[in-house]
């Protein structure tokens, strides 16, 4: 019984690990930006900002250090306008949102 435990243990960590080798972080970071940031800006190289005043987010970079930008949403991104909710991302979150971000840089 005990080597049953361990042998389903052992598949357990093997599954997880190739599930986490297998995930691919810009995917993520696009599937978060869409979730997060798509209602008020465009999120991709081609799309139109739904509000007018919220710059695309492929011109980010002009504005902000995408390498201080993980660790700033993993803090809490302070809202810069009345409209714009506070976020507060995982670290690995946040560097999966940074490196898609980089993806899409004008």
């Amino acid at each position: 019984m005990k080597t049953v435990l361990v042998f389903v243990a052992l598949l357990c960590l093997a599954a997880w690990t190739a599930l986490a080798q297998g995930r691919d972080p810009i995917r993520h970071g696009r599937a978060l930006a869409k979730e997060f940031c798509a209602r008020c800006h465009a999120v991709s190289l081609y799309d139109r900002s739904r509000n007018r005043e919220a710059p695309p987010l492929r011109t980010l970079g002009r504005t902000v250090d995408l390498d201080q930008f993980a660790r700033a949403l993993s803090r809490g991104l302070p809202s810069t306008h009345p409209d714009m909710p506070q976020f507060k991302f995982h670290l690995d979150d946040a560097r999966d949102l940074r490196d898609y971000l980089r993806t899409i840089q004008e």
